[in-house]
C-alpha cells in the first residue's frame, strides 16, 4: 500500500503543512503559492491505522517502512502488534529525508537533511559523482541498520520513487543487504494485461513501457538469482494508480500464475477532496474497499491464490 500527501511529526520542511507552520512560528506574514490548487491531506498516524485495518479485515499481507518518515515510532509500534504482517524497508534516496546528517553526506542532501526532489538529477549524480556514490553507500547502510534496530523482521526492500531501478543503487542494496539478512527485493515492472486496458492503443503503450523497463529489471533479476534473493515475478498497480478498485482486482486475479505477484494499491478510508480537487481523478476509498471487500476474497479463493509476503 502507498499513500500521498501525508503529514505529521518530523515532516520535511519543503512540504506544504510544515512550511506553513514554520512560517507561522517565525513571522507575522505567511507566504503561500498557488491558492487554487486543492489537495487531500492525511495524518501519518491515520495512514498507519488504515494499513492495520487493511491487514486485519482485508487481503493486505505486506507493507514497507520508511525509516526516516514522520511518526515512524508509531508505525513500528503498530507493526509489532501484528507479527504476521510482512514489513519491508522502503529506502529513501530522493524526494525525502535522509537518516544521516548533512555533515556526513553533503553531496546528497541539503542542510536540513533532505534529498533532491528530482529523481533524474539524483540519478545522474549517483552515476557520475564518485564522492556522492561513497556517501550513498553510507546512507543506504544507515537505513538498513536503523530498520534492523526496530526489531522487525525484514521481508523485502524497495525504494522511494523506485530509485532502486538505478544500477548503482541496486548494486549497493545487494552488497549492503547481504549483511542485514536481505532475502527479497521488489522488481517494479508491470506487464500489460488485456483485461484491464480500455483499447488497443493503451495496451500498446503499456507493452512498450514494459519492454523499456526490462532494460533495467532483467539485470536486476539476474543479480538477485546470483545472490539467492527472491523477487516478485509480476506486479500490478503502477499503470492504474488511484483506480485499483474491485473491478480491476477481480480482472487481475484470474491471471495470477505460479510465482510471486504483487498487487500495488493506494488506499484511503475516505476521499475528502471536493469536485474541484486535482485529486478527484483518484479514488483511494475504492482502492481501500477493494482490499476488504468480500467479493475480492471470494475470487481469491476461487482461483486458489495464496496470500503471502515476498518470502512465501
Amino acid at each position: 500500500v502507498r499513500f500521498f500527501n501525508v503529514y505529521g511529526t518530523d515532516d520535511l520542511v519543503h512540504h506544504v503543512i510544515p512550511e506553513l507552520m514554520q512560517q507561522a512560528r517565525n513571522s507575522d506574514v505567511i507566504k503561500v503559492g498557488n491558492l487554487y490548487s486543492k489537495r487531500d491531506f492525511v495524518h501519518v498516524e491515520d495512514v498507519v491505522d488504515a494499513i492495520i485495518k487493511s491487514f486485519t479485515k482485508g487481503i493486505l499481507t505486506t507493507t514497507s517502512l520508511m525509516i526516516t518518515a514522520p511518526a515512524v515510532k508509531h508505525a513500528i509500534k503498530s507493526a509489532k502488534k501484528l507479527p504476521k504482517l510482512n514489513v519491508g524497508l522502503h529506502l529513501v534516496l530522493s524526494n525525502g529525508k535522509a537518516k544521516l546528517p548533512h555533515s556526513e553526506i553533503p553531496k546528497l542532501v541539503n542542510k536540513t537533511g533532505e534529498f533532491q526532489t528530482s529523481e533524474l538529477n539524483s540519478g545522474i549524480k549517483y552515476f557520475f559523482d564518485i564522492k556522492a556514490r561513497e556517501q550513498l553507500k553510507k546512507e543506504i547502510h544507515a537505513q538498513f541498520k536503523a530498520f534492523k534496530e526496530t526489531g522487525l523482521k525484514l521481508d523485502h526492500v524497495n525504494a522511494h520513487n523506485h530509485m532502486h531501478l538505478h544500477p548503482t543503487i541496486f548494486n549497493l542494496i545487494i552488497e549492503i543487504g547481504n549483511n542485514y539478512n536481505l532475502t527479497a527485493v521488489r522488481i517494479p515492472n508491470e506487464p500489460p494485461l488485456d483485461s484491464i486496458t480500455n483499447n488497443k492503443k493503451e495496451f500498446i503503450i503499456r507493452y512498450l513501457r514494459w519492454l523499456f523497463f526490462m532494460l533495467f529489471t532483467s539485470p536486476m533479476k539476474r543479480k538477485c538469482i546470483k545472490n539467492n534473493i527472491s523477487f516478485n515475478d509480476f506486479i500490478f498497480g503502477f499503470n492504474d494508480s488511484g483506480h485499483m478498485n474491485i473491478e480491476k482486482l477481480v480482472r487481475i486475479i484470474p491471471h495470477i500464475t505460479n510465482g510471486i505477484t504483487e498487487i500495488y494499491t493506494h488506499p484511503s478510508t475516505e476521499n475528502n477532496y471536493d469536485d474541484n480537487s486535482e485529486l478527484k481523478k483518484y479514488d483511494y476509498k475504492a482502492e481501500f474497499n477493494a482490499l476488504i471487500n468480500a467479493r475480492t476474497k471470494r475470487v481469491i479463493d476461487k482461483f486458489n491464490i495464496k496470500l503471502s509476503g515476498f518470502n512465501v
